[in-house]
This record gives C-alpha cells, structure tokens and sequence, in this order.
C-alpha cells in the first residue's frame, strides 16, 4: 500500500521546523548556548520532535508497505536497511541517534550539555540526509496518484 502523502508532508515539515530552530542555536557561541536553560530546554525538545519525526516516517512506511514490524525504535532503522531505505553505516548513524533521543527522555536529568551543543554542530545534517534517502526512495517506489 502506498503511504499517505500528507501525513508524510505533515511530519516531514515539524522535522524541518524542529531543524531550522536547531540550526539557529547551533550559531550560537557555546558559552552563550550553555548558560541559557531557555535555549539548552529548546534544543533538547527540538531535537526530540527531529528524532521522533524520524522514527514516526519509518513507522508509517513500515506499516503501509507491510514491511516487518520493528521490535523497537532502533530496529526500526534496521528494517529499513533491510528494505533498501537506507545503507548499513548510515543506518549505524541514525541508530545512535535514536539512542540519544532515548537518553533525553527517559535520562534527561544526567545529560552533559556540552554534548547537545556538540551535536547541533555536528549531526544536524544527519536528519537531512535522511529526508533526502526517505524522499528518494518514495519518489521510486511510489505509485503516482
């Protein structure tokens, strides 16, 4: 079955919201990201709503192509791979960042924050190159309307 377009827009937009709010903090002098509890709390949740966005297209490709069901949110990006979505290192990436979007919910009392300031400059452009790898494998595996 073919996924919902819409839905796919929908999520796909709160990811690139979360994206570009995440980017503007990253521009920020650490020192002066750091001593902002406003600005640490923004990029915590962003990166949440990013990471979660994520796991929510994979979900809703697995269950409408009626792929295997993933027995939790990392082997979600397995199957995935397994499907030809996305290659195994990238595959590795994405895997760890899940893990970091479970340490901030479920650890979020024990996190450094010089490594949320680390991530924004470095891994943003994680989420972007899975929203190229997800469109491009729509556009080819996608019925036309």
């Amino acid at each position: 079955m073919d996924v919902n377009i819409d839905k796919v827009r929908k999520i796909t937009s709160e990811i690139l919201r979360a994206l570009r709010l995440l980017e503007e903090l990253a521009r920020l002098p650490q020192e002066e990201f750091q001593a902002d509890p406003h600005k640490i709390g923004s990029a915590k949740y962003n990166l949440i709503v990013a990471i979660e966005g994520v796991v929510d297209l994979c979900h809703h490709l697995i269950a409408r192509r009626g792929f295997r069901t993933p027995e939790d949110y990392s082997d979600t990006l397995r199957v995935m791979k397994e499907e030809g979505v996305l290659d195994e290192k990238f595959t590795s990436t994405l895997i760890q960042m899940v893990r970091f979007r479970n340490r901030l919910i479920h650890i979020y009392w024990d996190l450094d924050v010089k490594e949320i300031y680390k991530i924004l400059q470095t891994r943003l452009e994680d989420i972007q190159r899975f929203l190229r790898e997800f469109k491009v494998f729509l556009d080819k595996t996608q019925r036309p309307p």
